[in-house]
């Protein structure tokens, strides 16, 4: 899939010319002619980068840019006439991620273009690392609710998933069976406080049996539980 561009500008001319570059590198293109445009269509459909304009009849850049930071963190480009510093000092900090200023240079254009995005690459797959748990053939991931034990997908109930997770996030803290069961039932929860058990029992037979060679969830007697791969500190 192309990567996508979206053009923000009120000049034909320099949306034209601008597409014309872009697609000749292999680029996809969408352009907008104003900033409430653009803004309607940042809404309705992900863009990889913005190459924006400052100078638009309805709303300006300044506007389109914190407008989108307050929803995502797609690369800005801000594309100019505005020379001065304190224009650029201003783009920039409200949330652009570069400045180029017109007339420009296409293969600084384009340099620039790849250096943004090539950040935004590398920034969501540290994203994407941080939000996985991963220990020694095990790995969870919190968002896609999925657990893979070297390299196969269990599945997990619900609250089976929950509780690993919980103790995976917190790794060596011990929980009492009173903490676990309010944090996955509430303070509402009339059961009986043994249902972790039933749980644990549960987690440690499917993790044993899709051939995990140890129990990363240790018993603390007297108090509940906690997650610990063998060989990490205490």
């Amino acid at each position: 899939m192309k990567t996508q561009i979206l053009i923000i500008d009120d000049e034909w001319n320099m949306r034209n010319l601008l597409r014309i570059y872009l697609q000749k590198e292999g680029f996809a293109t969408q352009e907008a002619a104003t900033g409430q445009e653009a803004l309607r269509m940042i809404g309705k459909q992900e863009f990889d980068l913005l190459l924006l304009d400052v100078m638009m009849p309805d709303t300006d850049g300044w506007q389109v840019c914190r407008a989108v930071r307050e929803q995502t963190q797609i690369p800005i480009l801000m594309l100019t006439a505005r020379t001065e510093t304190k224009d650029k000092v201003l783009g920039l900090g409200i949330g652009a991620d570069d400045y180029l200023t017109k007339p420009f240079e296409p293969e600084e254009l384009l340099a620039r273009i790849h250096s943004l995005l090539r950040r935004s690459s590398m920034a969501r797959t540290v994203e994407q690392q941080e939000k996985q748990l991963n220990y020694l053939g095990l790995r969870i991931l919190p968002d896609a609710r999925e657990v893979h034990i070297e390299g196969k997908r269990v599945d997990f109930t619900l609250k089976e998933f929950d509780l690993l997770a919980m103790l995976a996030r917190s790794s060596q803290r011990v929980f009492t069976r009173d903490e676990l069961v309010e944090r996955l039932w509430g303070n509402d929860y009339g059961g009986e406080t043994r249902v972790i058990d039933t749980h644990i029992k549960n987690i440690r037979e499917k993790l044993q049996k899709a051939g995990l060679p140890y129990n990363p969830i240790q018993t603390v007697w007297g108090l509940g539980y906690k997650f610990q791969v063998p060989g990490t500190s205490e």
